[in-house]
């Protein structure tokens, strides 16, 4: 049975003062969560503080991005290398904003999955739709096309601890979201997408997140659903009462 994964995208949020604050109020009102992983995504500046306030608790913490090479002349950027060495577990890669303002393709996606695996680290791996894509009815030839460029060449010993987290571009921080149904098909979808590329058996044991505007009141009627193990959540996260009230769903 695949174990529930709820995350938050903190986003460029959160100074290392706040971002402490916040998952130690967080761990607080979780601690007693068993039966689904936590993960926080903080800003590069509060990764380590935040890694550090997370020891020992039930919560893991993963980057927003980071650059496929190990090292390098790259300006600005963070490798996975990097990465494992400060103690996270996780790294969102191919995010729609990524894509939308700074460039991010399939290819670099790919690149930059393959870069995870090998220093340890589990990407989630987002795909999505925008409004006008979903308006000509292509949303499963986009997310198609951006699944199988994203795991081109990754082996089935790797893509089993894959996460994928299905985010339709039109309902990320809009406040909108896609019905339960609609969610499911599309995620059911990317799950026999994955059944084609590695068999039905390893995608069974794939998890794929639902993340678009996830709310404590809408996430019970998503979890529901027999594809989704999962969330990642944006503003809802930033604030500890909510994030918890998300993670707690079905008054665990």
């Amino acid at each position: 049975m695949r174990k529930p994964i709820i995350a938050g995208n903190w986003k460029m949020y959160k100074t290392v003062e706040e971002a402490i604050a916040l998952v130690r109020e967080l761990a607080l009102q979780v601690e007693d969560v068993t039966d689904t992983e936590i993960v926080v995504c903080p800003p590069f500046t509060a990764l380590d503080a935040v890694i550090e306030a997370v020891e020992g608790t039930n919560i893991a913490v993963g980057a927003q991005n980071m650059h496929w090479e190990a090292q390098g002349a790259f300006t600005g950027e963070v490798s996975p290398f990097m990465l494992k060495e400060m103690g996270c577990r996780y790294v969102v890669l191919g995010h729609s904003e990524r894509r939308q303002y700074f460039g991010e393709t399939d290819e670099n996606v790919n690149r930059k999955v393959k870069a995870a695996f090998s220093y340890g680290l589990r990407p989630i791996v987002c795909v999505g739709e925008r409004l006008d894509e979903r308006e000509q009815g292509i949303t499963e030839q986009v997310v198609k096309t951006q699944v199988e460029r994203a795991l081109a060449g990754l082996e089935n010993s790797r893509a089993v601890d894959l996460v994928v987290a299905y985010e339709p571009v039109w309902a990320i921080g809009t406040g909108k979201t896609a019905s339960d149904e609609d969610a499911q098909q599309v995620i059911g979808f990317i799950r026999d997408l994955i059944a084609g590329m590695y068999g039905s058996e390893l995608a069974e044991q794939v998890r794929i997140q639902y993340g678009g505007s996830v709310k404590p009141d809408n996430i019970s009627g998503l979890m529901n659903q027999k594809d989704i193990d999962g969330a990642l959540v944006g503003g809802a996260s930033l604030d500890a009462g909510s994030f918890a009230g998300i993670i707690k769903y079905r008054g665990r």
